[in-house]
């Protein structure tokens, strides 16, 4: 492996600059409801605050941590096997608003399996498919094989049932195995039994059923079905360009449901205005940037895909949210990247993030060897009277 050096500088400040502002928008729209619900406005933003210092603490670890060891068949299974048993383990706990999506551990703590499938997932795939180089257009060797743990691990997922998260894992293995040079045929013949597969499973429940028809008209029942969605638009809306100013909202004082966690980007939007937001938007399109940036360079298959897989994750679910937010798609419980209160998504997302600065100083130390290999060549070609062509070391694979 090629010696490292330093991580991308604009990736990591990206990532610290998202989580601190997730700790400070936490504080502020959750200090009403701490104050009634805990008798202190500090309830929240200081767990928020210790969950992403032991997140900053797990990024740490994942850069100093060699991503190659993440392609060891002992690990890789190893990591699916667990995350199969505790996304199993879930349904021994309670329901917490009406889902098992939790294991908690006496009335403090509480862990979220879903966030470890992500990347679970992520690393599985990168490795089965660099394994597999030279058979991604395989139906029975490769696709099967991908879609066959991908599915394992949305069913799981969609059973708790959490929808959304189901979805993104959905996203990332169909977006690992465009990457990897599948079937365009192969793709399309999975996307039709999906999309009928969440079309059935919003027409046959009617919870689900109801939030559809709340998305069609919000306003038709704004004070039920539709009052989270109204509700979001009102904080939105309110904010015009700059905002009501930090801590000034309205609507997070006991009208708009979740505005802490799933629905953080609408308080973003009532205080900061559209300038917040799209600064917030600014800071995802930085991190979208540099993580595909550090993913192409990667010194192998597996560090690209692996990053792709990252990033993807991320990204997508951060679009989701804020599509949820502001009612472009109907409402799904599920947190905003690095904004929303939460332990597990902080501290799993901040450990991803960390394994991706680590590819990227992996890649960045095999481009900069590369260049001077290169520079050394075409200084021996010129004074030979030739040149020498340069050669890459990794391209990914083509469609044929």
């Amino acid at each position: 492996m090629a010696r490292k050096l330093q991580a991308d500088e604009w990736l990591f400040a990206a990532t610290v600059g998202l989580a601190l502002f997730g700790v400070v928008m936490v504080y502020s729209a959750s200090a009403a409801v701490a104050a009634e619900q805990n008798g202190t406005q500090y309830h929240y933003v200081i767990r928020q605050g210790l969950w992403t210092l032991c997140g900053f603490g797990a990024l740490l670890f994942g850069m100093r941590l060699d991503y190659g060891w993440l392609r060891r068949g002992e690990l890789a299974y190893g990591l699916l096997a667990l995350t199969v048993v505790l996304l199993m383990a879930v349904f021994a706990f309670p329901r917490i608003n009406g889902a098992h999506r939790w294991i908690r551990f006496g009335g403090l703590m509480s862990f979220q399996p879903s966030e470890l499938a992500k990347l679970t997932l992520a690393v599985f795939l990168a490795r089965l498919l660099e394994r597999r180089a030279g058979e991604e257009r395989e139906l029975w060797r490769t696709f099967a094989p991908c879609v066959a743990v991908t599915g394992a691990l949305v069913l799981l997922i969609v059973v708790e049932p959490d929808l959304g998260t189901a979805m993104m894992l959905g996203v990332v293995g169909l977006t690992l195995l465009f990457t990897a040079g599948a079937r365009l045929k192969h793709i399309g013949l999975l996307l039709a039994p999906a999309l009928l597969g969440v079309g059935g499973l919003v027409v046959f429940s009617p919870w689900r059923m109801k939030r559809f028809l709340a998305f069609l008209d919000p306003w038709a029942d704004a004070q039920g079905a539709g009052f989270q969605v109204v509700q979001s638009l009102m904080a939105v809306g309110s904010g015009g360009v700059h905002g009501l100013g930090f801590a000034q909202g309205k609507q997070k004082l006991f009208f708009l449901p979740f505005a802490h966690s799933d629905f953080i980007f609408a308080v973003v939007g009532e205080e900061l205005g559209l300038v917040g937001a799209l600064i917030l938007l600014g800071g995802f399109g930085l991190f979208l940037w540099r993580g595909v940036r550090a993913a192409r360079r990667a010194p192998d298959r597996f560090g690209m895909l692996l990053g792709l897989g990252i990033v993807t994750g991320i990204v997508a679910q951060a679009l989701f949210n804020i599509s949820v937010v502001l009612a472009l798609v109907p409402t799904k419980g599920i947190p905003l990247p690095f904004i929303s209160y939460g332990g597990t998504s902080t501290v799993f997302t901040l450990f991803a993030v960390g394994v991706l600065l680590n590819i990227s100083q992996q890649g960045s130390a095999l481009n900069d060897l590369g260049l001077l290999r290169a520079a050394v060549e075409q200084r021996a070609g010129a004074q030979a009277g030739r040149r020498t062509p340069v050669t890459q070391t990794w391209q990914p694979a083509g469609r044929g």
